[in-house]
């Protein structure tokens, strides 16, 4: 199966689609500047030890919340600024989503990687707005959408002159709040860009707690292990010292003390995937 070679420049050190596998981590949702720099510090220092490149990942609204009254945000104002002083005190680059289009040149000038939500995929005028900015594009798969048919967002993406994108898989949706990753989806995105495996939203239960969803972050580790041995990219996890008491996505969260060996686990899988990435079957 072919495979797509140009790398996504992140930054000048911070490069997906190479030799070092990238780590696009944080909590679900900018709560506070310090449970950021707590978070932050902890996995920067942790992806560093095994040989992750780290991107800071927050969001600064919850758009797609379950129910009205579930946590969205502090506010876009205040959560830009925290993600700028966090991405300034640890000097790694950040990641965010945008919603909406007018929000891509505002939300570009702080953060290094827009992140398009799965829902909104297939938004043309949010992924152009979002190529237009020339930050790196990361567009996830809607959880409706075959894995063959990304390469049309990206080439949208790339239609503005913007060739920095990539895809990241998240799982697609089986019955009602069950998401279900088939394997082969990351291998065929590859041909069309290169690919972030999501394991903490591929554990979620959409909609599973009522109002809120729910998750299954028990099987985080035979995700990761197997996504990390088809050779992917990177890696998304969300993390919080307390998922319980986390203000979006506790249930899917892997708990802030258990990311080191998380992380040594998800590396050594991912240097196996590396060995055998030129075995093929005709």
């Amino acid at each position: 199966m072919k495979k797509y070679t140009q790398a996504m420049k992140i930054t000048e050190g911070v490069v997906l689609g190479e030799d070092k596998p990238v780590l696009f981590s944080g909590p679900c949702a900018v709560e506070s500047f310090d449970i950021c720099m707590e978070i932050g510090s902890t996995v920067k220092a942790e992806a560093e030890k095994n040989g992750f490149s780290y991107v800071f990942k927050a969001s600064f609204d919850k758009a797609n919340r379950s129910s009205s009254g579930s946590f969205r945000g502090i506010g876009m104002d205040k959560s830009l600024e925290v993600l700028q002083r966090v991405g300034k005190e640890l000097g790694v680059p950040l990641v965010t989503d945008i919603h909406e289009s007018y929000q891509a040149d505002e939300v570009g000038a702080v953060v290094d990687v827009l992140q398009i939500p799965a829902f909104l995929c297939r938004q043309t005028d949010l992924l152009l707005a979002a190529g237009k900015t020339g930050k790196a594009v990361k567009v996830k798969r809607g959880q409706f959408m075959a894995p063959e048919d990304m390469q049309y967002a990206v080439s949208k993406v790339r239609s503005t002159g913007n060739d920095n994108v990539c895809l990241t898989e998240r799982g697609f949706t089986l019955g009602y709040h069950n998401l279900v990753v088939d394997m082969r989806a990351l291998p065929t995105m590859r041909q069309f860009a290169p690919v972030v495996f999501d394991i903490t939203h591929s554990v979620q239960q959409p909609g599973g707690q009522g109002g809120s969803s729910g998750g299954q972050r028990e099987f985080a580790p035979f995700l990761a292990r197997a996504a990390a041995a088809t050779g992917v990219d990177g890696f998304f996890i969300e993390t919080h010292p307390e998922p319980a008491k986390a203000l979006s996505d506790g249930p899917n969260m892997i708990p802030l003390d258990r990311m080191a060996d998380f992380l040594a686990m998800l590396k050594a899988s991912w240097s196996l995937g590396q060995e055998f990435a030129d075995f093929k079957v005709q």
